[in-house]
C-alpha cells in the first residue's frame, strides 16, 4: 500500500515538506522539474476554481495541467491537500488594500472599508463557494477563523475614534454586527443569490455599515 493511501486526508502537503526537510531532497534537476510540475498543478486548479466555483477532481486538474494523475497524487496526496494549497496561493495573489486611516471623516472611512472588503471578497467568492465541498476540514476552518479575526481587527482600527466612546460590551456587539453584515457569506448572497452588480452590492453595504454605526452611537448618546 502506498504512503498516499494510508496518509491522513488533507495532510499530504505537510508530510512531503517534512520529508524534504529531513534531507531527502532530489538533485537540482529533478527539483526544478518537480517544482514546475507542482506550479502547473496549482495554476490549473486555481483557473478551474475561478471558472467553475467548484473544487476540481484530480483527474480534471491533471488533464488541465498536462501532467499525469500520479504526479498530482505524488505532490499532494489527496484533493483536500491540493485545495488547501490552492486556497493559500489565491490568497497570496490578492492585494489587500492598505488600512483605512482613522483620522479621515467617517463617511470616507465607511466608503474605504466597504470598497476594500468588496474588492477582496469578489475575488475569492469562487474559492469560498468551492470550499463548501470540504465543510469541516480543519485547515479551512483555521484559515477562515484567522481571516475573520483579521477583518475584525481592521474594523476596530478603521473606526477607532468611534469605538473609543463605547464600553467594552458595546464595542464587541458592534464589531459582531459589522462582522456579520459585511461577511464573505453576506457578499455571496448579494452577488450570487440576489445577482446584484458589484456597485449595487457595495452600495447596500455602505448603507448597512452607516446604519449600524449610527444606531449604536445614537443608543449610547441616549443612555
Amino acid at each position: 500500500m502506498s504512503e498516499a493511501a494510508v496518509m491522513p486526508r488533507g495532510n499530504a502537503v505537510a508530510v512531503v515538506a517534512a520529508a524534504d526537510a529531513n534531507g531527502t531532497a532530489r538533485p537540482d534537476g529533478r527539483n526544478r522539474r518537480a517544482a514546475e510540475t507542482r506550479r502547473k498543478i496549482i495554476e490549473a486548479a486555481k483557473a478551474m476554481i475561478t471558472e467553475t466555483s467548484t473544487a476540481p477532481t484530480v483527474v480534471a486538474v491533471a488533464r488541465r495541467a498536462d501532467v499525469s494523475v500520479r504526479s498530482v497524487f505524488q505532490h499532494f496526496g489527496d484533493v483536500e491537500s491540493l485545495f488547501v494549497t490552492v486556497m493559500d496561493a489565491i490568497r497570496q495573489d490578492i492585494v489587500v488594500p492598505p488600512p483605512t486611516l482613522n483620522t479621515r471623516p467617517l463617511a470616507d472611512r465607511v466608503d474605504s472599508v466597504v470598497q476594500g472588503l468588496a474588492e477582496v471578497f469578489d475575488k475569492i467568492v469562487p474559492l469560498r463557494v468551492a470550499a463548501g465541498q470540504f465543510v469541516g476540514h480543519p485547515a479551512l476552518i483555521e484559515r477562515g477563523q484567522a481571516f475573520k479575526l483579521e477583518l475584525r481587527e481592521s474594523t476596530f482600527e478603521a473606526f477607532a475614534p468611534e469605538f473609543a466612546n463605547l464600553g467594552e460590551q458595546a464595542r464587541e456587539e458592534l464589531a459582531d454586527a459589522i462582522g456579520a453584515a459585511l461577511s464573505l457569506d453576506a457578499w455571496i448572497v448579494l452577488r450570487r443569490r440576489d445577482n446584484l452588480s458589484f456597485e449595487r452590492a457595495a452600495a447596500v453595504w455602505r448603507m448597512t455599515l452607516t446604519a449600524l454605526l449610527a444606531h449604536r452611537f445614537a443608543s449610547v448618546a441616549a443612555e
